[in-house]
C-alpha cells in the first residue's frame, strides 16, 4: 500500500495511492496515518479493504507528512562511500548518527526555507525507514520485520551551521528541512530494499543520481545497530544517507538560493519537488 495524509498543514485527512495512481479516501476507516497502524497486524488487517470500494478524491490536495505523530526522526551520515569522498571525510567503520529535529518534518511539495543568514544550504536526497514495531536489541538477521516501510526524504542541510563544531544537529533541523513523502509505502511492496534508485534535479539538472546497493550499511544493519543505542518505536523515521552530488562536493560548490526548484525521487517511492526560499523576514 502507498498511504498518505493529504490536504492543509494541520487538517490532514488518511489516503491511499491506488493501482491506478488516483488518491482514494481512507477516512471512516482509520483515523489517522499513525504509529498504531504501523503493526504487521494492522497492515494486514487495512490491506482486506477493497479499494475500489473507497471514494476517490477528486483535485490535486497537498501531500502532507505520510505519517502522523513521528517520534524521532534520525540521520545517517556518509553512508554512501562517493559521498563521503567527495566531502573529504573518511568512510566511516561505523554508522554516524545526527538528529533531525521534529520540527523539521513537512510534505513533499511544501517550500524549503533558507533560515536567515542562510550561506550553504544544501540537498541530500535519501531513502527514508519507518519503523513499525518497537525495536530493542535487534539481530540483523531480524531487523527488517520491525520495519513497516519507506518513503522519499530530502536531508536539507545548511552546512555553516552543520560544520562549526563537531555536532551536526543545528545544521539539519531547520523548520522544512525534512520533507518527507508524498506517501509511506509498505515493506511487502518493495522487493529488494537495497536495489532501489535514486535521484535529485536542481533546476532541471540532474545532481545526484545512485542506488541503495551502494550504501555501506544497509537498512538491516542501520536498524540493529541503532537498537542497541536507542529503542526505535513505531513512527520512528531513518533517515538512511545520501549518494554523491550534494552541493558542497562539487567544484565550485553549488548551495541552495531563493528561486531554485528540487525535484527528487526513488524508484517505487515516489517524487518530491520544492520550492526554495528566504525565510520570511518577521516584524520587530
Amino acid at each position: 500500500m502507498k498511504l498518505v495524509r493529504y490536504g492543509r498543514p494541520g487538517k490532514e485527512k488518511p489516503g491511499l495511492i491506488d493501482d491506478e495512481g488516483r488518491l482514494r479516501s481512507l477516512a471512516g476507516i482509520v483515523d489517522d496515518i499513525g504509529p498504531e497502524l504501523l503493526s504487521d497486524k494492522a497492515l494486514r488487517k487495512l490491506a482486506k479493504v477493497d479499494v475500489k470500494t473507497l471514494p476517490l478524491v477528486r483535485g490535486e490536495p497537498r501531500f502532507g507528512v505520510p505519517l502522523k505523530g513521528v517520534g524521532k526522526f534520525i540521520g545517517i551520515g556518509l553512508n554512501y562511500a562517493d559521498h563521503a569522498r567527495e566531502t573529504g571525510m573518511p568512510i566511516p567503520n561505523e554508522p554516524i548518527v545526527f538528529m533531525k529535529a521534529i520540527s523539521s518534518l513537512s510534505g513533499a511539495d511544501d517550500p524549503v526555507m533558507l533560515p536567515p543568514g542562510s550561506k550553504k544550504g544544501d540537498w541530500e536526497v535519501e531513502l527514508g525507514v519507518v519503523i513499525g514495531t518497537r525495536a530493542q536489541y535487534v539481530s540483523e538477521a531480524d531487523a527488517l520485520d520491525y520495519v513497516a516501510g519507506f518513503c522519499v526524504v530530502n536531508d536539507v542541510s545548511e552546512r555553516s551551521y552543520q560544520f562549526e563544531s563537531s555536532q551536526w544537529d543545528k545544521g539539519k533541523g531547520c523548520d522544512s528541512f525534512g520533507p518527507v513523502g508524498p506517501w509511506l509505502v509498505t515493506r511487502d511492496e518493495v522487493i529488494d530494499v537495497q536495489r532501489l534508485d535514486l535521484y535529485l534535479e536542481l533546476n532541471g539538472k540532474r545532481m545526484q543520481t545512485g542506488s541503495t546497493e551502494t550504501m555501506i550499511f544497509t537498512v538491516a544493519q542501520l536498524v540493529s545497530y541503532l537498537s542497541r543505542f536507542m529503542t526505535l518505536e513505531p513512527g520512528d523515521i531513518i533517515a538512511t544517507g545520501t549518494p554523491p552530488g550534494v552541493g558542497i562536493g562539487r567544484t565550485p560548490p553549488r548551495f541552495l538560493k531563493a528561486g531554485d526548484t528540487l525535484r527528487l525521487g526513488i524508484a517505487g517511492l515516489g517524487e518530491q519537488q520544492q520550492q526554495v526560499l528566504a525565510y520570511p523576514k518577521t516584524a520587530t
